[in-house]
């Protein structure tokens, strides 16, 4: 487990990208990044303020360069080309929407004590693409302009069964 390794794991809001890049990281030696610490900015609440799209971008390529192992879990589509194809491989999580916003429900009422209607509105409509953000047909577009490998893996699998489909298609130097 030697050498540079960088994955990106990305799909809708509760695909459970988080989830899998934390248990590759760990299994990997790797550094675990989350996109959401570059995009928003921290202070309580949380999730309101954005950072603007220069100043995520230097943020996440300086913590890339700093961390030649690492797993990102999120969304870059639009971020730019330096971050956008940094990655040796990229996991995309699809899975079906009302499985999806029933575990951003029960996220949502465990970090906040409710869920946003707001959020849930917004995530509900990713396969459609009704809304300014993450869609499904935006991110199909995004993933099919990348320079690596693309993984994808849909349905409701364990973050166990995920891991070994991302392992088995890494190179043998790397896994």
């Amino acid at each position: 487990m030697s050498g540079p390794l960088r994955i990106l794991v990305t799909g809708a809001a509760g695909a459970g990208s988080t989830t899998l890049a934390a248990a590759l990281a760990g299994h990997l030696g790797c550094t675990c990044l989350d996109s959401d610490d570059y995009f928003w900015v921290k202070p309580e609440p949380p999730f309101q303020d954005r950072r603007s799209p220069e100043e995520r971008l230097a943020l996440l390529a300086a913590d890339l360069e700093r961390a030649p192992r690492c797993v990102l879990a999120g969304g870059i589509d639009g971020w730019g080309g330096p971050v956008e194809d940094a990655f040796d491989q990229i996991v995309f999580l699809y899975l079906d929407a009302a499985v999806r916003l029933e575990r951003l429900r029960a996220r949502e009422l465990r970090r906040f004590g409710a869920a946003d209607p707001e959020f849930l509105a917004w995530a509900a409509q990713y396969d459609e693409g009704a809304m300014d953000g993450r869609s499904l047909a935006r991110q199909r577009a995004w993933l099919a302009r990348r320079r690596c490998p693309v993984i994808e893996i849909e349905g409701d699998l364990s973050v166990a069964q995920r891991m070994a489909v991302v392992l088995e298609n890494l190179p043998r130097s790397q896994a």
